[in-house]
């Protein structure tokens, strides 16, 4: 039978391609966005804990309540927003099943959603699916801003959704006072939702605050706001996210959620409610992973490679230039096979391939392991 491809120009995406050449070649692995190091014993201990006691079954399709509470608490306590842990806030199978979620309930066929490049590759495929047209807005290089002029010119009659990634991954760009102003300036008179993608919320640098949606009243009316669990606590094989919305909005997204996934792992969402008993496992992450990237950045210092602005996520950037004149997929593919170390080519987060000569290396890494990668990358 032939099949019509819903998605016919989409292929593997390159975080398995890149995974998968690593291990074919003995390569360390600085390309797809996961620790190296062990989750905390505490938490596995407390997944194991509450298997034996029979927490096995069905998860309530919203979550479980004690998680939502847990959540509903931080939110106050980081951005001082007021959130109904009953009516607006769903966990979910992950981030990716959030936004798609969220993508699904606001989008329909001919709408339009503004998607700001680089940008990460779940977007786009799941707009496309639900009918929608994605609408590219590129960042400025090598500082990595947002062009919010070429925003406001990209809405129309048709725009249904912007979405929005700070801490961005791939760039490391956090956002400002000013840029949440230039969206509400874009946004206020017009019937327009926003998705929030804030995974690395906790993985911010060099004394800036997160400014979460949350806490920006004008905006969070209309925003569905996502996280993850996986990159705070170094679990990202669990799979476990979540979404913070109006309840108009949890009401729309709740409906394809529980289709789409219907609940998600119950012991996992207890073992979580724990531990987020202990404020400091998220509040010290920032401290923890500025570290690694600031010994990521000194090892780099003698190499070739010129790293570019990073106040976020656990990714650096690095412009390659100096070295090579090759595109980034063919440079990012020789430097696994030739050299030993793999990273993402980032023109495969835009539409049209756009090219940088630059390198995205995940320094979610074991200090041995960024010191190996460094010594190879140095002699490049």
């Amino acid at each position: 039978m032939n099949i019509q491809s819903k998605l016919p120009d989409v292929g593997t995406t390159i975080f398995t391609k890149m995974s998968a050449l690593a291990a074919k070649h003995g390569a360390i692995n600085l390309s797809q966005g996961f620790p190296d190091f062990d989750v905390d014993p505490e938490l596995i201990q407390l997944v194991n804990t509450y298997m034996k006691d029979g927490y096995n079954q069905y998860a309530p399709m919203q979550g479980v309540h004690e998680l939502r509470i847990k959540l509903a608490e931080k939110a106050n306590r980081l951005y001082g927003a007021i959130v109904n842990p009953d009516t607006d806030i769903t966990i979910t199978a992950g981030a990716t099943e959030a936004l798609y979620a969220a993508i699904t309930a606001v989008v329909r066929p001919g709408d339009e959603a503004v998607i700001i490049e680089p940008a990460f590759d779940t977007y786009m495929p799941a707009i496309v699916l639900n009918g929608g047209v994605p609408i590219y807005v590129g960042m400025t290089f090598p500082d990595y801003k947002i062009n919010w002029d070429g925003v406001g010119n990209a809405i129309t009659a048709k725009t249904r959704l912007i979405i929005l990634n700070s801490p961005h991954n791939p760039t490391g760009m956090v956002i400002s006072d000013q840029d949440l102003s230039a969206l509400n300036r874009i946004v206020m008179d017009k019937d327009i939702f926003i998705i929030s993608d804030e995974v690395y919320e906790h993985i911010i640098f060099d004394t800036q605050p997160h400014l979460s949606l949350l806490g920006h009243s004008p905006l969070s009316k209309r925003c569905f706001v996502i996280s993850s669990f996986g990159k705070t606590y170094h679990t990202t094989g669990w799979k476990t996210g979540y979404c913070i919305a109006p309840p108009a909005l949890t009401e729309e997204f709740r409906k394809v959620h529980q289709f789409l996934t219907f609940a998600v792992n119950t012991p996992i969402q207890h073992a979580y409610a724990e531990i987020m008993e202990n404020q400091s496992y998220y509040d010290e992450l920032k401290k923890f992973y500025q570290e690694k990237r600031d010994r990521f950045l000194s090892l780099m210092a003698p190499s070739k490679f010129k790293a570019l602005p990073c106040s976020g996520t656990y990714f650096q950037m690095m412009d390659y230039s100096n070295i090579s004149n090759t595109p980034d997929v063919a440079f990012a593919e020789e430097m696994t096979v030739e050299h030993g170390v793999a990273a993402i080519p980032p023109s495969v987060f835009y539409h049209n391939g756009k090219d940088n000569r630059v390198l995205r290396f995940c320094f979610a890494k074991k200090d041995k392991t960024l010191k190996e990668a460094a010594d190879i990358l140095c002699r490049i």
